[in-house]
């Protein structure tokens, strides 16, 4: 299994770092090129690597750290995203329910991404609070994810154990994914919430 994140903005950056901690290989791309964030990259570690978004793509598990209205420019990458899992780090605060079709703002992402399973997941926590260990005074910080595909949501779930986060499935798109997105100018009720789980 090997590992993307598309975006190396403050949440972008505060995922590789997860994966820097671990000593665990991920790729790193942005629409720009590798060139623009080659040296922030090295300063984080050595098993973050940056790409092209073309290569970059060709992982099995690609975190979507971009603003939300790039996602579509992602996901030209690639004609088919079959055997691929997204996870929708993105927020579409400020963009309207008329503009999403109606549709919870991970679903209308997931249009985009033809083939691929999708998990909503790793975006509620600001970038300050994501970019820490998640290791607090003897628990784990929580993720929440959501996915209509409950074979993804699992593989995901183990991911970010190995991370170090206690991760928390909240069910499908519709129905838990509500309570992770942005989307017009309301949060869902479990945006911005940073809880610890002690096992």
């Amino acid at each position: 299994m090997n590992y993307a994140i598309i975006g190396f903005g403050k949440i972008g950056q505060a995922l590789a770092k997860a994966f820097a901690r671990k000593s665990i290989e991920v790729s790193v791309a942005n629409t720009r090129g590798p060139e623009s964030f080659a040296a922030d990259a090295a300063v984080i570690g050595p098993t973050i690597i940056p790409k092209t978004l073309t290569d970059a793509v060709k992982a099995d598990v690609i975190f979507l750290a971009v603003r939300f209205e790039s996602h579509r420019d992602v996901a030209k990458a690639l004609p088919t995203w079959k055997g691929k899992t997204i996870i929708d780090v993105t927020n579409a605060y400020g963009v309207s329910t008329e503009e999403l079709d109606g549709e919870p703002s991970s679903r209308f992402v997931a249009q985009a991404f033809t083939g691929a399973r999708l998990v909503k997941g790793f975006n509620h926590l600001g970038s300050t609070v994501l970019d820490q260990d998640p290791a607090v005074q003897g628990g784990r910080r929580v993720v929440f994810l959501a996915s209509d595909d409950d074979a993804a949501a699992e593989d995901i779930g183990s991911l970010g154990e190995t991370l170090g986060f206690a991760p928390i499935k909240l069910g499908g798109l519709s129905e838990g994914g509500l309570l992770v997105q942005a989307r017009g100018n309301s949060w869902g009720q479990l945006i911005f919430k940073d809880l610890v789980k002690f096992d």
